[in-house]
């Protein structure tokens, strides 16, 4: 969920091109809008057509695979809002105003999260993900005068109550040295590749495993499942609203369900801006939220 870096999409494209939209289930985590959710979703992530054809052939290799799916983060430059929702199992919702903007600079992933409403709960973060997949975290909690780095024994504290936690943000799992790909299936209507992930003793992570379904025209996760350490829960995140523009792939919402726990969490994106021109000024913390993201 990449919030990935990012997986994100935009309503203004469905009402200009709905032709170019599809609805059903599968896209992954991630931030999108040319990235990661992210957990962007990362949370999230988008991904180029051509590269992704040319770039694995009908017997694909694991190299050519992770080429395909880490092309989409390591070209990041984005803006997005939405809301991140929780869903309780009565079916009431408690939802979270959100914005998020990532770019890949020569030395990785910066991913800027702020929850902007309701007031009591606004919170700012910055992820970083090295191009080695080393994260570092800082937030600005409500009330606090400026960001603190967030250690590593809080990686995986919910975010704003939800089932994503800060780890989630991004999508780290695809960077971390154990690799390993397994037998193609489907998820879905969806032909897959199937990928592990094992963090490596570098590799900072409240995860064991994570195995990823990436669709093989398009290399988007369409499916991820992550097993804690120690406690073998699972997460289970599937992404909807998969949607073309401008050749780039992105999702507009993102599920996680949290083994052993009732209801579900949602990364809502709303509106957003690929290509952005970001640069580095954009993600410091110190700096206040600019008019456009409050």
């Amino acid at each position: 969920m990449t919030l990935t870096v990012a997986n994100f999409a935009w309503k203004n494209v469905w009402r200009r091109h709905p032709t170019t939209c599809l609805t059903r289930r599968g896209m992954g985590m991630g931030i999108n809008a040319r990235s990661t959710w992210i957990w962007i979703p990362t949370l999230l992530v988008l991904t180029s057509l051509p590269f992704a054809r040319e770039a694995v052939a009908a017997s694909a290799d694991q190299s050519a695979v992770l080429a395909g799916t880490r092309q989409r983060i390591e070209t990041s430059d984005f803006r997005a809002s939405g809301k991140l929702v929780q869903v309780g199992a009565d079916g009431e919702r408690t939802s979270y105003r959100l914005t998020m903007k990532g770019h890949w600079f020569p030395d990785g992933l910066r991913l800027l999260c702020e929850i902007t409403g309701p007031a009591a709960a606004r919170t700012r973060m910055l992820l970083h993900m090295s191009v080695n997949g080393h994260i570092t975290i800082e937030v600005v909690q409500p009330g606090a005068k400026g960001p603190v780095a967030l250690p590593f024994e809080h990686w995986n504290d919910p975010v704003a109550g939800t089932g994503f936690s800060y780890e989630d943000m991004v999508e780290g799992h695809l960077f971390w040295t154990g690799q390993e790909l397994q037998a193609p299936a489907k998820y879905g209507a969806r032909d897959c590749y199937v990928l592990k992930s094992i963090p490596g003793a570098e590799d900072r992570s409240y995860y064991g495993s994570v195995i990823s379904w990436i669709d093989q025209e398009i290399f988007y996760p369409v499916h991820v499942v992550k097993t804690l350490r120690g406690s073998g829960q699972q997460k289970d995140f599937v992404s909807f609203g998969l949607r073309r523009n401008n050749g780039v792939w992105s999702a507009s919402q993102i599920e996680v369900k949290v083994q052993g726990k009732p209801g579900s969490s949602l990364l809502m994106i709303e509106n957003g801006t690929e290509h952005a021109k970001l640069g580095r000024k954009d993600f410091d913390l110190n700096q206040p939220a600019t008019e456009g993201e409050k």
